[in-house]
């Protein structure tokens, strides 16, 4: 029963309120999608991609760049160990930095300089070298992200983190994908852990460039459980400037044996830094 008091004009209101109220309820309870975020993924969590160019080898290079304020080095002048600058830092913008270095150098060619192309990732320049058929992809890491930095070499040298660059009419095979791939920059493994560490996950023959201090110290176990073959790295303190860097992938890509290239690269070593050539051998390594 309706009370009498209630007019026809007031029961249609109260109606009309009742179902407004029951469709609030229902929207939010889940009937509408919250919007995506736009943002692209981390190239450690992305799907792997496997359709890319294989008629050119790669080169990935991961840069963790130098930082006085969120890695545990001993300070550097302040222009130079700015993480957040990479056209003036030691291991990018500076004379024998990845991106000055190899751009003054005759048998590479910059043909492509990105900025921010991927989360942590402040710049990426791609080389070419015609004689070789051979792509240098070189990612400048936000030096604050140098666990970042790490776990993608790491995931990558395991074949757990694949992707691709577009380049022209090419797709090149960057990260696991890639034919080498080398880090970069300070030992953040004597400051942090890596979360995890993958097993091999494919047959695909990758070989690792870890230029860093003691680096077959601290990435020895971890290499190994990758699969990957480390071509050269370090037995102590080191500075890790991109002569080293040139002189490996020169031997690499003549297809000299591992013996002769840890030699050109002990050689270059004992150049820049004006060191004896037994010293650089010695801080320098190849295998296990």
């Amino acid at each position: 029963m309706i009370p009498a008091s209630i007019t026809s004009v007031e029961l249609l209101l109260r109606r009309i309120t009742f179902i407004c109220y029951a469709c609030m309820m229902l929207a939010c309870n889940g009937t509408s999608q919250p919007k995506q975020s736009s943002i692209s993924p981390h190239p450690t969590t992305s799907p792997p991609q496997k359709i890319f160019t294989n008629k050119y080898k790669v080169i990935h290079v991961l840069v963790a760049l130098c930082d006085n304020l969120h890695q545990g080095i001993e300070p550097v002048p302040k222009g130079i160990g700015n993480g957040q600058d990479p056209a003036t830092n030691l291991y990018w913008g500076c004379d024998y930095g990845v991106k000055a270095f190899f751009k003054n150098l005759t048998a590479w060619k910059l043909v492509a300089t990105i900025k921010n192309p991927a989360p942590h990732i402040l710049e990426r320049c791609i080389f070419t070298q015609p004689t070789f058929k051979t792509y240098m992809v070189a990612d400048a890491y936000d030096g604050a992200y140098i666990k970042s930095t790490m776990a993608d070499f790491c995931n990558a040298s395991a074949g757990a983190a694949n992707s691709t660059v577009v380049f022209g009419a090419d797709t090149l095979g960057i990260l696991g994908n890639a034919n080498m791939i080398a880090y970069i920059g300070h030992e953040g493994l004597m400051d942090v852990s890596l979360d995890s560490v993958p097993a091999r996950r494919d047959t695909r023959k990758r070989e690792a460039i870890i230029l860093a201090c003691d680096s077959k110290q601290y990435w020895a176990r971890i290499l190994h459980n990758t699969g990957a073959k480390p071509l050269l790295w370090t037995t102590e303190l080191m500075c890790p400037e991109a002569y080293t860097l040139d002189a490996a992938v020169t031997g690499w890509l003549n297809q000299e044996t591992d013996a002769q290239i840890h030699q050109r690269a002990a050689a270059a070593y004992s150049k820049y830094q004006k060191c004896s050539l037994k010293a650089a051998a010695v801080l320098l390594a190849t295998g296990y």
